[in-house]
């Protein structure tokens, strides 16, 4: 099935369609919008060229119509990282071959002094038609629909290539899966340049006849006053907006609106529980990447801390041996004794799944493709029973004195204080040899020195060696647009702990 079906679909549907402050369309005013701008950008694309057309917009209905214009098939649409900067935003316009930029006078800014010879500019007022013919264009299921960029969490920002049946399956799949159907209004506040709001906000809308309902940007205090103003009963989400929503001021009354279902990915337990309970909402909870080649499902019955069951062809392989590894083994504290040889990388061991390559980028879709498998560089392990462990990315994988460590099992340990929001755990390098662990903290409440030794000390199941040598207090973590942690820029810093300990000691003092 491809997009170009989905909206046909839809054309003369006359429910909601899309929801924003101050627009209410059906869907048939939707659709016909979505011509109107194919049709037009066909005028303006050369041939000769990639048919690459670029927003750099938020979550405004110009941007939600040019996602269906690219639908029709005649052209591609290229999310731009409205968090991106200078040269790295034009090396992402460059790299996905962008003839034109549609933008807005929130974003048009971040274009000025740019070089950009060859690419027309046009801001959203231009004057599109209100609808349009049906573009000639016939896109199977292989055929391009958009460009998305990775967030850059371990280098720079890949050109994911999503194609029609990248969305039109996962629309379909998530429906079924959880219940989604066209009575129900799905909220998205998480950005459309990105994988997580496109495939699970609007895609299975589109597939299902529910109604599209628009934040412009996501914000934790306006978040449940969008929810009942639309009467929103789904919503998606990738990253921290769960702990982010928490942490406004609870009210009595949270629980009394409409949201009947949460669904994203990268919530820790803690948040899952406590979201569900305050506004009486159920939260499924899942593990993906824009790559969508590597699928695990948190189902009924998953351990504290495991991300939950793969699918089938999903395993965890040593990049060395190109083996598998073994499941891990635990003590009587629950402290796993393998860590070295059970934690390896997520594979795809039957191919690439539904990853379609990186646009222009050879090298970095090789590198993902060896030996027949997808290699996700995410670090994980499985224990007996086929539960899956996330253990960080490859660029997570510490040594303090002569032993390997990850950083993820350490961050779900720290997260368990009550006065813990966030907690990254990263290394700096040790004067002689290895790694320094350090843990920055986003705390809810103060704690102490004291309180700090005295919890780690009650965790039987940290490793000595994985208590942190620096501990920095700060009031936020430095993260991408689609909230993922950026390691690199608390590394890139020199650092200025809050708290340390002496190197043989278990005690933490101010510094």
């Amino acid at each position: 099935m491809t997009v170009k079906v989905l909206l046909e679909a839809r054309a003369e549907d006359d429910s909601p369609g899309l929801l924003a402050p101050d627009l209410a369309w059906t869907w048939r005013e939707y659709v016909a919008a979505s011509r109107g701008r194919a049709a037009a950008l066909a005028t303006l694309l050369d041939p000769a060229r990639p048919p690459h057309v670029g927003v750099l917009l938020d979550n405004t209905p110009e941007m939600a119509v040019q996602l269906a214009a690219a639908g029709w098939g005649a052209h591609v649409l290229v999310g731009l990282n409205t968090t991106r900067r200078g040269d790295g935003l034009l090396a992402d316009i460059r790299k996905a071959d962008v003839q034109v930029i549609i933008t807005d006078a929130h974003n048009r800014g971040l274009l000025d002094g740019l070089d950009l010879a060859g690419v027309t500019v046009l801001d959203q007022t231009h004057p599109w038609p209100a609808d349009g013919p049906v573009p000639a264009a016939a896109p199977d299921p292989t055929s391009l629909f958009m460009l998305i960029f990775t967030s850059g969490t371990s280098g720079e920002p890949k050109a994911v290539r999503i194609t029609h049946e990248k969305i039109s399956f996962p629309a379909g799949y998530l429906t079924e899966r959880l219940g989604l159907g066209r009575g129900d209004v799905h909220y998205v506040s998480m950005p459309l340049f990105h994988s997580n709001a496109v495939i699970a906000g609007w895609a299975p809308a589109l597939f299902n006849g529910a109604a599209i309902a628009l934040a412009e940007r996501f914000s934790a205090s306006g978040f449940l006053p969008d929810v009942r103003r639309y009467g929103a009963t789904y919503a998606n989400y990738v990253g921290k907006p769960l702990a982010y929503i928490l942490a406004t001021p609870a009210l009595a009354d949270d629980a009394d609106n409409p949201l009947r279902l949460v669904f994203g990915n990268e919530g820790n337990e803690r948040d899952i529980a406590r979201f569900g309970d305050r506004f009486g909402v159920r939260v499924v909870d899942g593990f993906g990447s824009t790559e969508n080649a590597v699928v695990i499902s948190r189902v009924e019955g998953t351990p504290p801390g495991s991300l939950g069951q793969p699918a089938p062809a999903v395993a965890v392989y040593d990049p060395e041996t190109l083996q598998e590894c073994p499941v891990a083994e635990y003590d009587e504290n629950g402290t796993v004794t393998n860590l070295d040889a059970c934690t390896g990388e997520l594979v795809n061991t039957q191919g690439s799944g539904q990853f379609a390559g990186y646009y222009n980028d050879e090298s970095a879709t090789n590198d993902r493709m060896r030996g027949g498998m997808y290699w996700s560089g995410d670090l994980a392990y499985r224990d007996a029973d086929g539960w899956v462990y996330f253990a960080g990315r490859t660029a997570d994988w510490l040594r303090v004195d002569g032993e390997n460590l990850a950083a993820a099992p350490i961050e779900r340990i720290l997260l368990r204080h009550p006065d813990v929001s966030e907690a990254a755990v990263y290394a700096v390098p040790d004067p002689v040899s290895g790694d320094q662990l350090v843990v920055a903290l986003v705390l809810t409440s103060p704690i102490t020195p004291a309180g700090w030794t005295e919890f780690l000390a009650a965790q039987p199941d940290l490793a000595t060696k994985a208590w942190p040598r620096y501990v920095r207090i700060v009031d936020s973590l430095p993260r991408t647009a689609t909230n993922k942690v950026l390691k690199r820029e608390l590394q890139a810093v020199p650092v200025e702990p809050t708290w340390t300990r002496d190197e043989r000691g278990r005690t933490y003092h101010p510094c």
